[in-house]
């Protein structure tokens, strides 16, 4: 078997196979690499006689993050033979979840068993937070240190390829959430091959990946190699990228416009429609604009404004970021749905400057919006759900903002039916220490919010990951189901009309009374009222009632062309 590996400082590397060290050459036509033959087996590589290492682009970690590599003969699976041939972001419906909780067995193959729920509910693409090997068994998967493998627990290589076979088999895309802007804290062997980081920049994470500085075009080459490799040989649809602000790059032709290049050179080759949605947090419409228009070309990216607004107006909440959208939720929820970003050059106070630039109005799908995320849901101090504290009226109002806007709609496990169970932050961290200080920095961090330190979930202990798992049971009782069938509604009803599917935020029109307590959106023909104030209200419709698709809660036709709604009421209705 050929071994090889990029170590540009070594003076002596091997390979470690089934505990003999068998001696590596530099490689005369790639500068800084280092090639062989040995015998198959788990192996690691050994630089200037330490001890062996995992493989940087290991395809397979069976024993953890600090164990040795095992190869992976991808050509060895039986796919299915499915037709799929993949289907553009535009249009779709994302459904976000965490493989190790959206069941009890945690598993690729568990999550198979409940894909035709994904069906039934008419969403088009699943997305999977990160299944990088990682410490332990249980965590979000943002702490990865093996970018080319899949985490064991989870069902390894394999487990990923019939999931995803599966997904596809039903009619449903796969989206993986990578990570390119840091390495867990443990088990990251990076720094002893080369210089894989730098210190020219810092990230809240440390030293920046080294994307600009001496050796970065082996780094960027790594990166963009793992991205292929999952669209590739795991037949991933697209990838979700962590972070995108976090990725520092100075160089004339940025990181993420190389690795749109080499992705959409990928979908050429291989005949299916392959993309990439960002996590920015700049509000720059050149994240997703054309390369030829002097962007950065990834298709779409995470819409917070949006997400912010929404949550101000359901729930009151002001401190911290959603101060600037408290201030008027009314208005920031109008100005978001009709231009993609609150703020677009405006203050912000949370950062105590001017914050972004306004987004073009045509492309509306660029954006993701939802109302709950792994990040608003597990970053908070109990990881509560929107439905700890808001009734089901409110819950289905969100829905309706969401699965009617001119954006990409994403919806997160388990919010489909108002679930009860909360999602927190939990980690398996194998070093004590490191355990230690997860657990006293998150007291710690709550602690300057007013939380008593025994409230926060401990991180570390198993019983937060079982607090976090989906109950299956909950969607065949009430008040779970009522809200269900409407999610389903609302997605039958953005398939079957056009114009709520429309990614054009100039067509998009919003009228609000925020004294009475209701928001109108206006989607072509259709129009979305929602009523979050007391008693009944009467909603002026602005045109002729030509029927009511659907509502949740109480609505009938009002006097003089209005709609008459209830307490917490939400109505889709078509006009003449």
């Amino acid at each position: 078997m050929l071994y090889q590996v990029w170590a540009p400082d070594a003076k002596v590397v091997e390979v470690e196979v089934g505990a003999i060290p068998y001696l590596l050459e530099r490689d005369p036509a790639r500068p800084g690499w280092w090639r062989g033959e040995g015998p198959d087996g788990d192996y690691g590589f050994r630089i200037d006689g330490g001890r062996a290492l995992p493989d940087p682009r290991s395809a397979r970690q069976p024993f953890g993050p600090d164990g040795l590599s095992r190869a992976v003969d991808h050509s060895a699976f039986a796919w299915s033979g499915t037709a799929w041939r993949g289907r553009p972001l535009p249009g779709a419906v994302v459904y976000e979840l965490h493989v190790g909780t959206f069941t009890p067995e945690g598993t690729f193959d568990a999550a198979v068993e409940k894909l035709d729920h994904l069906v039934e509910l008419g969403v088009d693409f699943v997305e999977l937070m990160p299944v990088c090997t990682f410490p332990g068994r249980a965590g979000w998967g943002y702490d990865g240190v093996a970018l080319w493998a899949v985490h064991e627990p989870y069902g390894g290589p394999d487990g990923l390829k019939r999931f995803v076979d599966a997904a596809h088999r039903r009619g449903l895309g796969v989206v993986l959430d990578v990570v390119h802007n840091h390495l867990g804290p443990s088990g990251n062997y990076l720094p002893r091959f080369g210089p894989y980081f730098t210190d020219r920049h810092r990230t809240p994470w440390g030293s920046a990946v080294n994307l600009d500085a001496p050796g970065s075009d082996e780094v960027r080459a790594f990166l963009v190699g793992s991205a292929l490799a999952w669209l590739r040989d795991y037949r991933i649809d697209g990838l979700r990228l962590d972070a995108v602000h976090a990725l520092v790059d100075t160089r004339a032709v940025h990181f993420l416009e190389e690795l749109a290049t080499e992705v959409e050179k990928l979908a050429q080759a291989t005949g299916r429609p392959l993309f990439l949605v960002a996590e920015s947090d700049l509000n720059d419409p050149r994240t997703t604009a054309p390369r030829p228009a002097g962007g950065l070309g990834l298709d779409a990216q995470w819409s917070d404004d949006f997400h912010h607004a929404l949550h101000c107006l359901l729930t009151g909440e002001s401190q911290g970021y959603y101060a600037d959208f408290a201030a008027d939720p009314y208005a920031a929820v109008a100005k978001t749905l009709t231009g993609g970003f609150f703020h677009d050059g405006s203050r912000s106070s949370f950062r105590g400057r001017a914050h972004g630039r306004p987004f073009p109005a045509e492309y509306g799908h660029r954006l993701l919006g939802y109302a709950q995320t792994h990040d608003q849901v597990g970053n908070r101090a109990t990881g509560d759900r929107l439905s700890a504290s808001l009734p089901p009226g409110r819950l289905a109002a969100a829905a309706a903002l969401v699965l009617t806007s001119p954006f990409t709609p994403m919806l997160f496990m388990g919010e489909e039916w108002g679930a009860a169970t909360p999602w927190q932050y939990f980690t398996d961290h194998t070093d004590p220490q490191l355990a230690e200080a997860v657990r006293q920095g998150r007291r710690r961090e709550f602690a300057e919010h007013g939380w008593r330190a025994e409230d926060v979930p401990d991180p570390q202990d198993p019983a937060t990951v079982r607090a976090s798992t989906l109950d299956w049971s909950e969607p065949g009782r009430e008040p779970h189901a009522e809200l269900l069938a409407w999610y389903r509604e609302l997605i039958r009803l953005r398939r079957a009309a056009p114009e709520l599917s429309d990614g054009d935020l100039g067509a998009v029109r919003v009228r609000y009374d925020a004294a009475a307590g209701w928001l109108a959106v206006h989607r072509g023909r259709y129009r979305v009222l929602v009523h979050l104030g007391a008693g009944v209200c009467a909603v002026p419709l602005d045109g002729e009632l030509a029927g009511l698709e659907a509502c949740f809660g109480e609505a009938r036709p009002g006097p003089a062309g209005s709609v008459l709604l209830g307490p917490d009421s939400v109505a889709v209705l078509r006009t003449a």
